[in-house]
């Protein structure tokens, strides 16, 4: 692959994967790559986890605890859900139902602001 994108001279400054252990499989395996061309690329410097992921690692856990679940639908129902209105509703007032719940949630985190804000004042 780096050959066939032209990235044998070093260029490649860092790459940012999620956690999945062949993720860094691969970047010990780039950075021998790189050694192999005499270019130093230390791939413990240079791969960075998602910080996106990692927050997501950490919250799954708290929202499952408050019993609130992800969005179950697609991500082409979601963006026809985005498309259409309230009152425009293709799927039998699925969409309308699926707001209401995920207000409901936001509600139900909203409401712990302040607790958490005490956990994290002294934290």
């Amino acid at each position: 692959m780096l050959d066939r994108f032209e990235l044998t001279d070093g260029r490649v400054i860092g790459i940012t994967t999620d956690n999945a252990s062949s993720n860094y499989s691969m970047t010990r395996k780039l950075q021998s790559a790189y050694e192999a061309s005499r270019i130093e690329w230390p791939a413990l410097r240079n791969h960075i986890p998602c910080m996106a992921h990692v927050i997501q690692l950490a919250v799954g856990p708290f929202m499952n605890s408050l019993s609130v679940k992800g969005r179950t639908n697609s991500w082409e129902a979601h963006e026809r859900d985005q498309q259409f209105g309230e009152n425009e509703s293709i799927d039998g007032g699925k969409s309308q139902r699926l707001r209401k719940e995920g207000n409901a949630r936001i509600n139900k985190v909203s409401a712990m602001k302040p607790g958490l804000a005490k956990i994290i004042e002294k934290v």
